[in-house]
């Protein structure tokens, strides 16, 4: 998150730069708003498409700067014209503010039978066109199939070219999540539960493919934990706050199968 966090900061100096200029009638530099987000579920993609829509906002580039998400199913219908609504609607809710379209390349039409997805696509393109000053879209998804979606299509090449790229958090990074959580829910860890959740994480992050959940996990991952926790407060007859809000590393899960899989961002 550390390469986001300073590829915003950078995007976020170059528009306080620019908006001054104009201010001062210089010389004014094309600025697209619109971005790309690459990378795996789970690493904060939507949180940070927030996040810019609440700089746009601040920097004067949008005047509310409010986050709509979809995704395919929120804008591809299954009969003809319906689709084109669907779009229209999205980006009427969506203007003055950020629309964030997450798995975006689900939208490039099938090889077999006829799909509505090119028609959301050139809807949306020409929507961008008519409201390029009330409307900012962040487009999001795996790496690979996030560049062949751009390239698959000359107005989306022209539209986006600005590139962000989420990377898995590391294992220390999870663990910080986990504890931020914890924290949260006003819960700790007792001695010996983070060592456990440190091997853990490591253990995943060695052997993560491309589905693995990052932040997802972690959320999967603490709500077993409270379960397993609540099996063993469940049979005790006095429960002190201690009891309540402590982990225990019998608590943590030994491991975590099956929950690496994942839509969200």
């Amino acid at each position: 998150m550390s390469n986001i966090k300073e590829e915003v900061k950078t995007l976020t100096n170059f528009l306080k730069v620019q908006k001054i200029r104009s201010q001062r009638g210089l010389a004014k530099t094309t600025v697209s708003l619109h971005a790309v987000f690459c990378g795996p579920p789970g690493t904060g993609k939507t949180t940070v498409a927030r996040l810019m829509g609440r700089i746009y906002h601040g920097l004067g580039f949008l005047s509310q700067g409010h986050l709509v998400e979809t995704d395919r199913s929120g804008m591809v219908a299954g009969y003809v014209g319906q689709t084109a609504k669907q779009v229209d609607d999205l980006v009427k809710s969506a203007l003055n503010g950020v629309l964030f379209i997450d798995e975006a390349y689900a939208l490039v039409p099938g090889e077999s039978g006829r799909d509505f997805g090119q028609e959301a696509i050139d809807v949306l393109l020409k929507r961008m066109e008519d409201h390029r000053d009330r409307l900012v879209v962040i487009v999001a998804g795996y790496t690979d199939e996030m560049t062949t979606f751009i390239e698959s299509n000359p107005g989306l090449e022209s539209r986006f070219n600005r590139y962000f790229y989420f990377n898995h958090y590391k294992p220390e990074e999870l663990l910080a999540i986990f504890e931020k959580m914890a924290s949260k829910s006003h819960f700790k860890l007792a001695p010996g539960a983070g060592e456990k959740l440190q091997k853990l994480f490591a253990d995943l992050y060695e052997n993560r493919d491309k589905t693995f959940g990052n932040a997802r996990l972690v959320r999967n991952l603490f709500e077993k934990s409270l379960e397993r926790q609540a099996n063993r407060l469940a049979v005790l007859s006095s429960l002190s706050d201690e009891l309540l809000t402590t982990l225990l590393a019998e608590d943590i899960p030994d491991e975590m199968s099956g929950v690496q899989t994942g839509r969200e961002s």
